[in-house]
């Protein structure tokens, strides 16, 4: 799944904290995740997002009378326990440079969401996606992401910019009030989509603690941070993120086992030992891309069949309809007024 990459451990470490505070011993947190006491009081140490699922999952199961836990934990989070990540975002010139940079490196942070910025009427909405997050622990995820992200803005601006409105896709829940405290609006449940809406403006606005060469630096040691997790994730972990960085390129195996140093033919035992195909990696890398093109780059369906690879316009239709059950134009549209 796409939330299940590597990942330092601080966040497991805040929640098992969080727990701790509520009752839960740290024997319940750890049960079958594979993670050990050693580990939690190692900065340096990395988990699975699986692994974190997991520990959250046992810590939600724990404590059925207090379901706002991820909403609560969110508030924790600092920008800097994000290490490298989050200083090249804190160093990005305005809001919509370190958006856009935090959303190009998001498999740094501990998010379970995706995560896709759009705009529309004026308005900027911070749409997160829970599709493929198992329950019980979807809904404290997803929560924890949202309120992150909020007191992150804070903590980034100097004050969390003003929330237009929140839109939920779960159902009202016995402790709305802590959103209206935490965020400081009323949400909006049952709704089409989870997202965070601003005034569009706030894009331009410049980071307080902006620095060129910072954010240049920063954003060089996330691509070298990125590159070494995914290695240690796996053969096809390393052809996701090549096959990320070739846009406008037809995919091309022989081409991709050659930057793994390798043969097509080992290259396609490899993966299919770890479960999955080329054919399958580029069709879910494809997707990914062509969401966030449409979603932000505001480039037309031709323009973004072409920057994905496919030889014509029809056939990049065809694949997007299949993933999405719409063609792009329509999609697009759904997601901008939905």
């Amino acid at each position: 799944m796409h939330w299940d990459y590597r990942r330092g451990i601080y966040s497991a470490r805040l929640m098992t904290q969080r727990a701790a505070e509520h009752g839960v011993p740290l024997e319940v947190c750890l049960k079958g995740t594979g993670i050990d006491r050693e580990s939690l009081d190692d900065p340096g140490a990395e988990i699975t997002g699986r692994q974190e699922l997991d520990l959250v999952t046992n810590i939600v199961k724990a404590l059925p009378d207090m379901p706002e836990i991820g909403l609560e934990s969110g508030s924790r989070y600092h920008v800097t326990a994000y290490g490298i990540w989050g200083y090249a975002v804190m160093s990005s010139p305005t809001v919509r440079d370190a958006v856009e940079l935090g959303l190009r490196y998001l498999n740094l942070t501990y998010a379970f969401s995706r995560f896709a910025l759009e705009q529309a009427g004026g308005r900027m909405f911070l749409v997160l996606d829970d599709e493929g997050i198992p329950d019980p622990a979807r809904r404290a995820l997803v929560e924890r992401d949202l309120s992150a992200v909020h007191h992150m803005w804070g903590q980034l601006l100097g004050e969390a910019p003003p929330l237009i409105g929140v839109q939920l896709r779960f159902e009202e829940p016995s402790y709305v009030e802590r959103y209206e405290e935490l965020l400081g609006v009323r949400p909006v449940f049952n709704a089409k989509r989870t997202a965070m809406e601003y005034d569009v403006s706030l894009l331009d606005r410049p980071m307080p603690q902006a620095s060129i060469h910072t954010a240049k630096l920063s954003e060089a040691q996330c691509e070298e941070l990125l590159a070494a997790r995914q290695a240690r994730e796996g053969t096809a972990g390393r052809v996701r993120h090549l096959l990320l960085n070739e846009s406008g390129c037809a995919p091309n195996m022989e081409r991709i086992a050659k930057e793994l140093a390798t043969t097509s033919r080992s290259l396609r035992r490899r993966l299919k030992e770890e479960g999955t195909s080329f054919r399958v990696l580029v069709d879910e890398v494809r997707e990914t891309l062509a969401e966030q093109l449409l979603a932000t780059a505001g480039l037309s369906v031709d323009a973004v069949a072409e920057r994905l690879g496919f030889a014509n316009t029809a056939g990049f239709i065809s694949a997007f309809k299949r993933w999405k059950g719409a063609p792009p134009g329509t999609w697009r549209s759904q997601q901008t007024h939905g």
